[in-house]
């Protein structure tokens, strides 16, 4: 029962601190200036778009959490549009901590992460796009540190970032929808994103034990 709850409770405290902000937000003076400058970015078409992108990117490759990008997205561009831009971000961030950690910081990070390494590998080496598809569906781990300790192993690009696509997804799309709530103030919304994260993380465990499973057989 702790182990469950130690597993859930970091994000949901910050889905809530989240939501909270959001809700401030509304709730405080001058609401009008915030909803024009929070609107900014979704009434500049795709220079906006694109502008909010690398500012997502540059967030979530110092280690910002990826689940407050698709916050931001669905509270300045509704769920839908919020979500598309905000996994495109995280995507392009990922991508940035894996390349810098391939090409730039390998033998520097070999040295530092050695044993974390090893079990990245261990976890990874066997269905490597499996591996982290659960992975990111879990909702606990370090973002940051994940993709630099792929980028640092020998784990290919394209299996990586594949698994990591569809992985962000689902979080994205429950944190837009929280973002998109938090802003209108949409009860069902939040109701619903609510269930679809704790769905998700459940699909995540599922995940993992026949990870287990099939790497307890294969030895």
């Amino acid at each position: 029962m702790r182990r469950s709850f130690g597993l859930f409770a970091r994000p949901v405290l910050l889905a809530l601190g989240l939501v909270a902000a959001g809700l401030a937000l509304r709730l405080l003076p001058g609401e009008a200036g915030r909803e024009a400058a929070a609107r900014v970015l979704a009434h500049e078409g795709a220079g906006g778009a694109a502008i909010f992108v690398l500012a997502g990117a540059a967030l979530a490759a110092i280690g910002v959490p990826r689940q407050a990008v698709a916050f931001a997205g669905g509270y300045a561009f509704g769920v839908w549009q919020g979500a598309a831009l905000a996994l495109a971000a995280q995507l392009l961030g990922c991508g940035i901590n894996f390349a810098w950690a391939r090409l730039l910081a390998r033998r520097w990070l070999l040295g530092r992460l050695r044993g974390r390494l090893a079990r990245l590998d261990a976890v990874l080496g066997r269905q490597p796009f499996a591996a982290t598809l659960t992975l990111r569906l879990l909702p606990v781990g370090n973002n940051l540190l994940l993709n630099l300790l792929a980028g640092a192993s020998a784990i290919g690009a394209a299996p990586f970032l594949a698994g990591s696509a569809i992985g962000y997804l689902p979080q994205t799309v429950i944190f837009a929808m929280l973002g998109g709530g938090a802003k209108l103030g949409r009860l069902l919304q939040l109701g619903i994103a609510a269930a679809l994260f704790a769905a998700a993380a459940c699909l995540g465990l599922v995940l993992l034990r026949r990870h287990r499973e099939a790497a307890a057989v294969g030895a």
